[in-house]
């Protein structure tokens, strides 16, 4: 399974990002092979609307089933998301390897 974190940066030590659609980057873990790559949200973060639809979109064709982030997504996003079938969980704070691991603790909340 891929699960896709926040974050304000590209690895496992950056700092999770509690906004949705304005993140800079969403930090993917698939946890099959352990391989950790990365989606860069830049434009859509900064594009004056749409941002969150365009992140939930740039996440399901990355092949996440999961989301951890800080806040939940906004109402259109959280449109797209429950369309797709993502499972969003909020409550994602510190580095994404602290978010990924409060996940795998059942420590987050599941808002979608």
């Amino acid at each position: 399974m891929k699960i896709a974190i926040s974050a304000q940066g590209t690895d496992l030590n950056a700092r999770v990002e509690p906004r949705f659609g304005r993140t800079p980057y969403f930090v993917i873990i698939d946890e099959e092979t352990g391989e950790v790559t990365y989606i860069d949200n830049r434009t859509s973060a900064n594009a004056g609307h749409g941002a969150g639809p365009n992140a939930a979109s740039a996440i399901a064709d990355a092949g996440a089933q999961v989301v951890l982030t800080g806040n939940g997504p906004g109402g259109n996003a959280a449109k797209v998301i429950e369309s797709m079938g993502i499972a969003v969980y909020a409550g994602a704070a510190g580095t994404v390897k602290e978010a990924y691991e409060a996940y795998k603790a059942n420590k987050l909340t599941r808002v979608l």
